[in-house]
C-alpha cells in the first residue's frame, strides 16, 4: 500500500469523524474560507481547470456542471450529494462518510457558494441507516460551529432502489415521487429539484473539492491520467488475497490493482476475468490488464471505471452463471418506465437462464448482441443502457464458456 496517494482519504484514521474539532485542527474548512473570498466564476473556473470528473460513473467535468447552474438565473438553487451507493461490491462512499463526513459537507458548501445555492441535500441509500446518523451528527456540529454560514444541509434516505443512483430518479425521490428517471433535456443543472437549477455530485467527487480549492486546479490536474486526473478510490473484492480499498492515481493499471494492491489471486489459482465499475461494468480478460483505470482508457477497451468496484474471478468460476445472476439483478431493479429496459432486462434474463441450463444456441448469442445494442442506444437512463454490458463483454471475450453450455 506504499504507492497509495490519499487525497480524498487524507484524514482516514487520523481524526475522530464524530468530532468536528479534529477536522478543523487538520485544516478543515480553510478551503471554504478561501473559496468565499474568491469570485464565484473564478472558483468554478479553478474546479474546471483541475479536470475533476464525476466519480460516480458518468465522468462529467465537475466544474462544467457547476457552470450550468451558476449561469441559470433562479430564486433558489440546490446542491445534491448522491450517496445512493447501490453497486454491489462498492463501498467507497460509505468509507468516506463514516470516516470523514465533514469533508463532504465542506465540498457541498463550496459548491453552494460557487453556484449561489443556500440549500443542500444528501441522498443516502436506505441500507445505510447508521451512516445517516453520522451525517446528521456532523451537520449538527457544523451548524453549531457556524462553519457552513447560510448554507443548510439536510439528509434524505432512499428506499433501496438501485435506479435512484441516476441523478434525475434521485431528484424525483427527494421530491416524494416514485424513483424514475426523467427525460433529458432539460438537465438538472438548468431544471432539477423542484424545477430549480441543481448540481448533483457524487460523495467522492465532493470530497475532492476542499483539496482542489486549497492547492489549486493545476496541482490536481498534474496527478494521474491527463484526461481523467486525480485519484480514485478502488474497492477490491472476489478471488484476491487482499479484499480491501485504497486510493490510487488514475494512471494506475488494472494489473497493479489486482497483483500489487490486491496481492494476486487467492490460493495460487489463475486469473480468469475482472469486472470493474460494479454490476453494470464489463468483464475484462487478461489481455487488457495493463490498461490504466482512468475512465477514457477503460472506455477504449469497451469497459467502464464506474464506481471503482473491482470484482476478480479465478479460473474455477462459471462466468455464465455469474452473468445470469447479474441479469436477474437488473430485471429486478429496472423501474419499468421505459419499454426497452422493462422488456429488455426481462428477455435478457430469460435467455441467460436458458444458457445456464444448457438449452441456449448460437442464434441466441446473435440475439443477445442485437438486443444489447438496442438497449444501449434507446433506454432512458444508465441502468438500461449499461445492463447489457456484462452479457456483451463476456460473449465477446469468453464466448467459449457460452458455447460449452450447449455444444
Amino acid at each position: 500500500m506504499a504507492e497509495e496517494m490519499r487525497i480524498i482519504l487524507r484524514n482516514y484514521g487520523k481524526i475522530d469523524p464524530l468530532n468536528i474539532d479534529d477536522y478543523i485542527n487538520a485544516g478543515g474548512y480553510e478551503a471554504l474560507k478561501k473559496a468565499r473570498n474568491m469570485n464565484q466564476a473564478d472558483l468554478i473556473a479553478e474546479v474546471e481547470k483541475s479536470g475533476l470528473r464525476g466519480r460516480g460513473g458518468a465522468a462529467f467535468n465537475a466544474g462544467t456542471k457547476w457552470g450550468f447552474s451558476y449561469n441559470t438565473p433562479a430564486d433558489q438553487k440546490y446542491v445534491v450529494c448522491n450517496a445512493d451507493e447501490g453497486e454491489p461490491g462498492t463501498y467507497k462512499d460509505r468509507t468516506i462518510m463514516e470516516n470523514d463526513p465533514q469533508s463532504v459537507l465542506e465540498g457541498m458548501a463550496i459548491c453552494g457558494y460557487a453556484i449561489g445555492a443556500t440549500k443542500g441535500y444528501i441522498y443516502c441509500r436506505g441500507e445505510y441507516p447508521y451512516v445517516v446518523e453520522i451525517l446528521n451528527q456532523a451537520i449538527s456540529q457544523a451548524k453549531e460551529k457556524g462553519v457552513l454560514g447560510d448554507f443548510d444541509i439536510e439528509v434524505r434516505m432512499g428506499a433501496g432502489a438501485y435506479v435512484c443512483g441516476e441523478e434525475t430518479a434521485l431528484i424525483e425521490s427527494i421530491e416524494g415521487n416514485r424513483g424514475e428517471p426523467r427525460f433529458k433535456p432539460p438537465f438538472p443543472g438548468v431544471s432539477g429539484l423542484w424545477g430549480k437549477p441543481t448540481v448533483v455530485n457524487n460523495v467522492e467527487t465532493l470530497a475532492n473539492i476542499p483539496a482542489i480549492v486549497e492547492k489549486g486546479g493545476d496541482w490536481y490536474n498534474s496527478i494521474g491520467a491527463s484526461r481523467y486526473p486525480g485519484t480514485k478510490i478502488v474497492t477490491l473484492s472476489g478471488d484476491v488475497n487482499n479484499r480491501t480499498f485504497f486510493e490510487v492515481p488514475t494512471n494506475t493499471t488494472i494489473r497493479e490493482v489486482i497483483y500489487e494492491f490486491g496481492g494476486g489471486i487467492r490460493d495460487g489459482k489463475n486469473f480468469k476475468a475482472v469486472q470493474i465499475g460494479g454490476t453494470s461494468g464489463g468483464f475484462i480478460p487478461e489481455a487488457y490488464l495493463d490498461t490504466p483505470i482512468d475512465a477514457d482508457s477503460m472506455s477504449a477497451i469497451g469497459a467502464t471505471l464506474g464506481s471503482g468496484a473491482v470484482f476478480v474471478m479465478d479460473e474455477t468460476r462459471d462466468i455464465v452463471d455469474v452473468v445470469t445472476r447479474i441479469a436477474k439483478f437488473f430485471r429486478h431493479e429496472s423501474c419499468g418506465k421505459c419499454t426497452p429496459c422493462r422488456e429488455g432486462t426481462n428477455r435478457m434474463y430469460e435467455m441467460m437462464e436458458r444458457f445456464n441450463a444448457g438449452t441456449g444456441n448460437e442464434l441466441d448469442l446473435d440475439l443477445f448482441e442485437r438486443l444489447g445494442r438496442v438497449m444501449g442506444k434507446v433506454c432512458l437512463c444508465g441502468l438500461g443502457q449499461a445492463a447489457p454490458a456484462p452479457v456483451l463483454t463476456t460473449i465477446k471475450h469468453f464466448r467459449g464458456d457460452y458455447e460449452a453450455k450447449y455444444l
